[in-house]
């Protein structure tokens, strides 16, 4: 391949920058907004002129973990995530700093400011500050792409992991990139023994700190990482603005917008953490005043410890959320004492998200709320969060922590002696395996009385169709052992264990109430029912399914049950004729919202 220029998303450029830098073994878990990294990777593969191991791990901590193992025997690798998929990472990603590595490797961890898509908005730079470890701050998808195989050299130079910090606008947004022919690094598998350092125990860590703190004081030094200044025309003396990330890029337009291009001295931090003390001495002596730019906490402004720094401490900058071009013209405006820019007009928010037409997650979420009107659902991160419409999810924390929760409130009322509402929890398929196990057996083993529903649909639906592994399918589409999940459940000590497709909601109903006389019952624990039926976003699962003509009958009373209680977006309500109406072009015939209809007056003809 020629050198090219093509217009890719942000996480397309990550994805072949990791290939053109010679990376050979690249490990994810999907998570908005860092998911179609990993997929790039797998789109190119066969741009890959070495051996390239891809995988979908089950969670971030073995995807961490794998890709660690590869790069001590010399090769490069990666791990991708999401932001909080760190949090389940960050027990190895932190020894890691004292221990380092051999070959390159880069820990690629997409923030989410605003957020978008999860829920917090955890700034990954400030996990790096304490767990000691170098971050990248790309400002664009063609810098993030750039900036690979510089940080694999850094990588190597060191022994130490890096990470690459891109952010959800850039991750998302497209830019013609620079397209190279992947580099030939002739690596052979070498993993070099080495007890005191590979299985160091607690006296060889004291020297491993030393020999960390020593490697970041010359990192921060390194000449091809120091902050870049672009030099003001002096209008605005001993005053500089300080920004990375995305809130540069965002700076640089809007300083063009104001007609204030090299009006002031502008620096670009490309390594928020650890901060070059060269950089910090400058600051100090040659500006009064500074406005610093950063998303979403003030790392480099902590570090800087400048007298007139302004920024998220001293609350210029909003503490929380984006800085959209929107906010930083007003904080530019405050800090240089501008024209306050225009009103803009309140964001107006649409439809609020639904579960698909014919998900069966709806069928089976409708079936709980209708058994249990009292019940407690916890529920857990996935598309099927929107149970909440549906009044079936009460709460929601981070992934696997519906079945602890679930444990929790079951402890709570049964230490009072009362009777306890019926717990229901719901966790989708991949959620289970991610980190559903350890509480499921958790929960068997401290007695706990509830009902478990594993919303199997047979993808990890929320980021795209990714594989899921009860289906026998890596990543790439390769065939591979299948991991059932009745066995895993079963091993886990559950006696209860029931799968029904909740299209058959008189069946899913019946199930339902057994499992709560079992878990009431003296010989009662944890209840699992497996609500089994594909995702019908994917068109094999269509392709299989019945399909019928849903019609009203003029019977329809206008109750709104199944256009609010049932909320499938191919049913709506004529507000002039006060009756339901079916929108044939989003119905896929399931025929689910049938037993909805307290007057019968939806029904059904075969379609051919």
């Amino acid at each position: 391949m020629k050198k090219q220029n093509q217009l890719l998303m942000g996480n397309e450029a990550i994805g072949q920058g990791l290939i053109e830098a010679g990376c050979q073994v690249a490990t994810a878990y999907p998570g908005t907004p860092s998911t179609e990294i990993l997929q790039a990777v797998i789109d190119r593969q066969g741009q890959a002129v070495e051996p390239l191991h891809v995988e979908w791990s089950v969670n971030e901590k073995i995807a961490f973990e794998v890709a660690l193992a590869a790069s001590y025997t010399g090769k490069r690798s990666a791990a991708v995530m999401k932001q909080v998929g760190l949090n389940v990472a960050a027990d190895p990603f932190m020894r890691t700093a004292y221990i380092g590595v051999k070959g390159g490797m880069l820990t690629i961890v997409a923030d989410d400011p605003g957020p978008h898509s999860s829920q917090n908005e955890q700034d990954t730079r400030l996990f790096c500050l304490q767990g000691r470890v170098p971050v990248i701050d790309p400002c664009s998808p063609a810098e993030a792409k750039e900036l690979i195989q510089p940080a694999f050299e850094l990588s190597e130079k060191y022994e130490l992991n890096i990470v690459l910090r891109p952010t959800t606008r850039i991750c998302h947004s497209r830019q013609n990139v620079s397209v190279r022919e992947p580099i030939k690094l002739n690596r052979q598998a070498d993993f070099q023994r080495d007890p005191t350092r590979w299985a160091a125990t607690p006296a060889f860590l004291p020297a491993l700190h030393r020999a960390l703190n020593d490697n970041l004081e010359k990192v921060a030094l390194e000449p091809d990482w120091q902050p870049r200044l672009t030099v003001g025309n002096g209008d605005y003396p001993r005053t500089a603005l300080v920004a990375s990330g995305i809130a540069y890029s965002n700076l640089i337009d809007l300083l063009a917008e104001l007609q204030l291009t090299q009006a002031i001295d502008l620096y670009q931090v490309l390594m928020p953490y650890p901060l070059s003390p060269d950089f910090t001495r400058t600051l100090h002596k040659k500006y009064d005043r500074l406005l610093i730019l950063e998303e979403t906490y003030p790392v480099i402004e902590l570090q800087l410890a400048h007298p007139g720094s302004k920024g998220k401490q001293n609350g210029m900058v909003p503490r929380e959320g984006e800085l959209t071009p929107d906010v930083m013209h007003q904080v530019l405006a405050d800090f240089l004492d501008l024209a306050p820019p225009a009103e803009t007009p309140t964001e107006r928010r649409g439809q609020r998200p639904s579960l698909c037409p014919g998900c069966p997650h709806r069928a089976a979420f409708y079936s709980i709320k209708k058994c249990f009107p009292q019940g407690i659902f916890p529920s857990d991160i996935g598309c099927y969060t929107l149970g909440m419409n549906l009044g079936a999810v009460n709460t929601v924390h981070c992934m696997g922590a519906c079945i602890s929760q679930g444990a929790g409130f079951y402890q709570a009322y049964h230490q009072d002696e009362q009777d306890c509402p019926t717990i229901v929890v719901t966790i989708g398929d991949s959620t289970f395996f991610h980190a559903g196990i350890p509480a499921l057996i958790n929960a068997v083993i401290q007695q706990t009385r509830m009902i478990i529903v594993i919303l199997d649909n047979a993808t990890t639906a929320m980021t795209g169709g990714q594989p899921v592994p009860h289906m026998g399918i890596a990543a790439g589409n390769k065939k591979t052992k299948a991991v059932a999940i009745e066995p895993l459940v079963k091993a886990s000590g559950v006696v209860f264990i029931e799968t029904c497709d909740p299209y058959d909601s008189e069946r899913f109903d019946a199930l339902l109430k057994r499992a709560d006389s079992y878990i009431r019952s003296p010989e009662g624990g944890v209840a699992v029912l497996i609500s089994r039926h594909g995702c019908v976003m994917d068109p094999a699962v269509r392709k299989t399914q019945d399909s019928h003509l849903v019609t009203i009958l003029d019977s329809c009373i206008g109750c709104e049950k199944c256009t609010g209680a049932f909320e499938c977006p191919a049913l709506y309500m004529d507000r002039e004729n006060h009756v339901a109406v079916v929108d044939q072009d989003r119905c896929i015939g399931c025929g689910t919202c049938i037993p909805v209809c307290p007057v019968n007056a939806i029904v059904r003809e075969t379609k051919p």
